[in-house]
């Protein structure tokens, strides 16, 4: 079930964030007098799933839902259509339209892809407002993966700063680090301590080019009973206000790790060591069938929430946007460059359908949902024969010289584009496939 939520989540943001784009190529197509003879969400190689004509447009779905594309008349894309170059461009064609309006249909899609994550950033700013965990209030300190632990971290360090600069979201410090191209200082609180933990740019190469990149901390809290919910629990007489410190004598701080403690001892009873009122005790419980407690746990952590009129969701919005575009164009750029060893933990459909989470979200959906309108903005801007970024580095050009490209040397520029599309596609999934058999 969790599988099926993650991949209807997946198509239904596709089908959105595509039908927009392509919308965007449409929309300004159409205030330029351009015929547009098909606008498809998914591809209909063969054959279709649903169509219908409205004046000059056939609109449909296809079977094949790698995308989706819109077809403009005298446009040397995708389709690989000569036969419409044959005849003399016609006043209703792409190619008989001066340059600027030609630039302004092909940047189209992009920019109704940026636009559609402002819309999304604002909705989410003025209906959920935003919520974080304030590092610098966070008393228990992190979780730190094997990674950490090897860079000479400790769980219960607390994280100050990054370079000097205080550190309120823990989650900025994976990405700064990520994104570094010189060592990195960070200074931590353990214990009665304070020292620097220097992240060298060879461990940060070593961390990019490892098979997944894992999320170096996690916030930790302890185990508190809020309510007491099944009647076994309360049979057994734990109590709201409990802290609960082991399983069958195993100790453990942090109440992430206490779902893989209790795992093994589903429907069986366990011995449960309790903290109540400073004092120690041991509590005997039957488990749930799925290995619950039956209780759930109180979040200890500093969370911080703010509301927003609409105005101010308006620019918190915009800031959000702006933030989203800088990080992913510094991911883009270490990427290009093979010596940084990114190119690893390219993805292509199974990375992008396990980004949703297992549950249905609409929050999450609706943050993820922008983040991949996004990246479709930036990775369609490309300069890539057969992407939006190389049709319009071709009209660009012809906007400064005053030479248009011919039509013969878009078409191989188009196959090109489209070979290389295909062995990134290939590449992407191939690396999907094997950290899936790994």
């Amino acid at each position: 079930m969790d599988v099926i939520i993650k991949i209807l989540q997946f198509f239904l943001c596709l089908t959105l964030l595509v039908g927009i784009h392509e919308f965007g190529h449409f929309i300004a197509a159409r205030i330029f007098k351009i015929r547009v003879e098909k606008f498809y969400i998914f591809f209909d190689i063969g054959y279709s799933l649903f169509h219908f004509r409205h004046k000059d447009t056939e609109f449909g779905v296809g079977w094949l839902p790698l995308g989706g594309y819109c077809k403009i008349a005298g446009m040397v894309d995708e389709s690989l259509d000569k036969e419409q170059l044959s005849h003399a461009p016609k006043d209703y064609e792409f190619r008989s339209k001066p340059a600027w309006q030609r630039f302004i249909v092909l940047a189209g899609g992009v920019t109704m892809n940026v636009i559609a994550a402002y819309c999304i950033y604002t909705g989410i700013a003025y209906g959920y407002g935003s919520s974080y965990i304030d590092n610098t209030k966070n008393v228990y300190g992190v979780e730190c993966t094997p990674t950490a632990r090897a860079l000479g971290f400790m769980d219960g360090d607390r994280i100050l700063s990054l370079d000097g600069k205080q550190v309120t979201r823990l989650e900025d410090v994976q990405m700064s680090i990520i994104l570094s191209e010189r060592d990195v200082n960070i200074d931590v609180q353990r214990a009665e301590e304070q020292l620097t933990i220097v992240i060298s740019k060879d461990n940060i190469k070593a961390i990019r080019t490892s098979e997944q990149i894992d999320n170096l901390f996690s916030y930790r809290q302890p185990f508190v009973v809020n309510e007491v919910q099944s009647s076994e629990a309360k049979k057994a007489g734990l109590q709201s206000g409990d802290v609960i410190v082991a399983v069958e004598g195993v100790r453990e701080f942090n109440s992430m790790r206490y779902r893989e403690l209790l795992r093994p001892y589903a429907s069986e009873r366990v011995c449960l060591t309790v903290v109540r009122d400073g004092v120690e005790r041991e509590i005997f419980t039957t488990l749930s069938s799925d290995a619950m407690i039956g209780v759930s746990m109180k979040f200890m952590l500093p969370l911080q929430q703010k509301q927003y009129t609409f105005v101010e969701s308006i620019a918190v919005g915009f800031k959000r946007t702006n933030e989203v575009i800088a990080d992913y164009w510094k991911q883009l750029k270490l990427l290009v460059k093979p010596q940084n060893g990114l190119y690893k933990q390219l993805g292509g459909f199974i990375s992008i359908g396990n980004i949703f989470p297992s549950s249905w979200d609409w929050l999450s959906f609706w943050q993820i949902s922008a983040f991949i309108s996004i990246v479709l903005a930036i990775m369609n801007v490309i300069p890539i024969p057969g992407l939006d970024g190389g049709h319009i580095m071709f009209t660009l050009w012809e906007m400064i010289t005053g030479r248009k490209v011919s039509d013969r040397v878009l078409l191989v520029a188009q196959y090109i584009g489209l070979i290389l599309i295909l062995m990134l596609f290939i590449f992407a999934n191939g690396n999907d496939v094997h950290r899936l058999l790994k």
